[in-house]
This record gives structure tokens, C-alpha cells and sequence, in this order.
């Protein structure tokens, strides 16, 4: 191997633990320089200052050179948008990098290219469809009141991200994904072990891997008796056009692009109505609830960034000459932030008529489960208003710990109080 092959296949390996890991302590992402991750590092809720100063002098910006690659930022809201939407300048196919060949299926959509992800994206659109989906809409609003209902019995201070945020996604994906019962209790293990850095990178690659292995297997298992969810659906409508090893990776990005981003979603979106009474009032009305999820996922912008993506030859974007090689990521949370989205961008305000967000993406790599995180984010916020209209934070702002160095931007512990005292509202 050469030495620029070596380089590149570092720089790859960092940029995979960094698109699929949480934190600093994956596979050393820690190691990069404080620079290149100022723009996964916030003050609470809030992009750090230096994110906005960035995008309004140079909303296209040279990170850092790392081992003689560049990295480019783009934080501008019309600049992303169109480095999204670019499907021929750019490749987010990381196997090279890493020194596999095409052959090699990655899992997910989010680290291939056109002609691949169109035909991948095209066995997952229909089962994401609002038709399709609409008989979840039952289970998922089941799934809330059991939780509320647990929170309840847990009372009268809880960890919403334990009770509520966490269980909610994992339940609906599941039942989605038409995983028997008796499996959910290792495939939740597996779910956990894979976001928890305890004992650094390894056991998340092993976790990682255990589980994709998990769902190969229930889509063999399938193969001859198919489920009603959308492993059996796939199965039903492809049959062995689609291999074990595709749709278990198609099944195993579904989980990781649906759980810890919904998660993150439903703590942090409680967070921020909880220092809004009026707004957090707004989420529990069938009228407003929309407006409200809408205005969180662009407030918010749990995923940080974009998967990474290497320009296939020299460009010029916005004024600035990118290399063939160079490496290009664009800060969701500082477009999602820019002023070209209306007034008060750096506030959560549902009343304003904002263009569309980048909450999930734009382009051909746009989330295709936005539909799906829509409804349960809905489905959530009107629940848990609706019974806990008085809900208070019962831990002091300063002693929260959020998830500082991760692509999807999270808070480990939201202790709220149910029903507090008429003296205390």
C-alpha cells in the first residue's frame, strides 16, 4: 500500500467512527484536532459562537489539513443545500477509503453512491410512504401511553430519556421492522451496547457488528416464513432480488438512522419546550403540534452533520477551489442556524414561516424515514403535554450533561418533575 493509500485509509477509518460512533471515544476521535470538531461542540443547546462568526465570514471554510487532506466545512444555508443536492461532484462512498471493494455491502444508504443508492433507496421508499406508514400510526400512539403511563407509576420525579425518549423509537422501530417479541429484549441489548463508549470503541464496533449479524439472521429467518413488517414486506415484494446480507444492512441502517436521532429528538426537543412554557403548551394542540416539531428539528439539528463527502475532481464551490480527494461536510446545526431561514433563526419560534429546514438532510441522501420520525415526534409531544401539562425540569440547567464530540447531538439524563405542586407552578 502507498503511503497517500495509507493516509487515505486512516482518514477514512476516522471519518466512518466518526459518521456511525457518538463521542470522542471511538476509535480515536478524539485524536483530531480541537479545530476540526468545533463544529460538533455546543453550549447546551446552542452551535458555539465561533459556528456563526464561521458561516458569516466564510460559510464555505477550510477546517484543517490532515495528513494531507483537506476539510472543508460548509455552514451557509444555500451552500449546503447545494452540496446536498449534488449528485456528480461528489461521492459519499467511504469503501475505498477503508480499502474495500464495491463488493462489500457497507450497510445503510448513507455511505454509497447512485447507480447502488438508487437501487437500495428504492427498496426502502415504499415502505416509508405516509400510506404505508399510516398503520403504525395505532401502535406508535399505544406505544406513548404505555410510556406515559409507566412514567406515571415511576413518579414522581423520572428520567424522561430512560422512560420516555429512549423506549418510544425503540419500540416503534421494532415493531417496523416486524421483529418478534421474543427477540426484542437482545436486539434492545444490542441497541444499547453500540451507543455505550464505557469502555471505548471496540465494544461499539463489536456491538455494531453483533447486531447487523442479529438482522441478517431475522432476515433468514424470514426468508421462509415473512413477518408483517418491513423485513417481510421486502421479502414478499423482492424475493431473492434483494440478499440477506442487503436487507439486513438496509434493517440495520433503519435502526441507526431511526433510534438515537429520535431519541436525541424527543429529550432535547422536551428540554428546549421546557424553557418556553407557551411553546411547550403550543406542542400539545393538534392545531400547532406540526409547526412546533417542524420548528425543533431545525432548532435542534440533533444530527450535526452530514455523512462526509470527497470531491471526485477539482471544483470550485462558492469561490473556493476544492481538490479531487478533498473531504466535504456540511454543519446541519450552523445552516439550520442561518439567518437566510427568517427571523430570530438562533430561537425556537413556531411562528415564524421558515423555508425547509435541513433537520434530515436535502438531496437524494435525504432521511427516508422523515415521514415516520414526523409522526412519532407528533404522536410524543402531544402525549406527554396532554398528560403532564405542568412538567418542570427537576435538575438544575448547569448539571445536565449533554454529548459533547457526537454527530447526533444527545443529553445523557433529563430528570423532570410530573406534577408539581400548585405552589411550585
Amino acid at each position: 500500500m502507498t503511503a497517500t493509500a495509507t493516509i487515505r485509509k486512516w482518514v477514512g477509518q476516522r471519518l466512518l467512527s466518526t459518521a456511525t460512533g457518538r463521542s470522542s471515544g471511538i476509535s480515536g476521535l478524539g485524536v483530531l484536532p480541537k479545530k476540526l470538531t468545533m463544529p460538533l461542540r455546543r453550549d447546551g443547546l446552542d452551535p458555539l459562537p465561533a459556528l456563526a462568526t464561521m458561516r458569516a465570514k466564510e460559510p464555505v471554510h477550510r477546517m484543517r489539513r490532515v495528513l494531507g487532506i483537506n476539510v472543508w466545512v460548509v455552514s451557509g444555508y444555500e451552500e449546503a443545500k447545494s452540496v446536498l443536492a449534488d449528485t456528480s461532484s461528489y461521492s459519499t462512498d467511504i469503501r475505498p477509503m477503508l480499502g474495500m471493494g464495491a463488493d462489500v455491502t457497507i450497510g445503510g444508504l448513507g455511505f454509497t453512491d447512485p447507480p447502488e443508492h438508487t437501487r437500495l433507496r428504492k427498496i426502502l421508499t415504499p415502505e416509508f410512504t405516509v400510506r404505508r406508514l399510516q398503520h403504525l400510526q395505532p401502535v406508535i400512539d399505544r406505544i406513548v401511553q404505555e410510556r406515559l403511563d409507566a412514567m406515571e407509576a415511576a413518579g414522581p420525579v423520572v428520567d424522561l430519556v430512560q422512560e420516555f425518549a429512549f423506549p418510544i423509537p425503540f419500540l416503534v422501530i421494532c415493531e417496523l421492522l416486524g421483529l418478534p417479541v421474543e427477540d426484542r429484549e437482545r436486539f434492545r441489548a444490542l441497541g444499547h451496547a453500540r451507543f455505550d463508549i464505557a469502555e471505548g470503541g471496540a465494544g461499539v464496533f463489536g456491538a455494531m457488528s453483533e447486531s447487523r449479524t442479529f438482522l441478517e439472521e431475522a432476515v433468514r429467518r424470514q426468508r421462509a416464513e415473512p413477518g408483517d413488517g418491513l423485513i417481510g414486506q421486502i421479502i414478499r415484494d423482492l424475493g431473492d432480488e434483494v440478499s440477506d446480507e442487503e436487507l439486513g444492512g438496509l434493517a440495520d441502517g433503519v435502526f441507526t438512522g431511526g433510534y438515537e436521532t429520535s431519541a436525541s429528538m424527543l429529550s432535547l426537543g422536551t428540554l428546549a419546550l421546557l424553557r418556553d412554557p407557551d411553546c411547550y403548551a403550543e406542542a400539545g394542540r393538534p392545531d400547532r403540534v406540526d409547526d412546533v416539531v417542524a420548528e425543533l428539528l431545525r432548532y435542534l439539528a440533533v444530527v450535526q452533520i452530514s455523512f462526509p463527502r470527497f470531491a471526485k475532481a477539482d471544483l470550485e464551490l462558492y469561490g473556493k477551489k476544492i481538490a479531487k480527494g478533498d473531504v466535504v461536510i456540511v454543519s446541519l446545526s450552523g445552516a439550520n442556524r442561518d439567518p437566510a431561514l427568517g427571523a430570530h433563526a438562533d430561537r425556537l419560534d413556531p411562528s415564524v414561516e421558515r423555508p425547509s429546514h435541513l433537520g434530515f438532510g436535502h438531496g437524494f441522501h435525504r432521511c427516508v424515514g422523515a415521514e415516520l420520525a414526523r409522526m412519532e415526534l407528533r404522536a410524543a409531544f402531544l402525549g406527554l403535554v396532554g398528560r403532564f401539562p405542568h412538567l418542570q425540569l427537576a435538575a438544575r440547567p448547569e448539571d445536565l450533561q449533554f454529548r459533547d464530540l457526537s454527530i447526533v447531538y444527545g443529553v445523557e439524563s433529563l430528570p423532570v418533575r410530573l406534577h408539581p405542586d400548585e405552589a411550585t407552578r
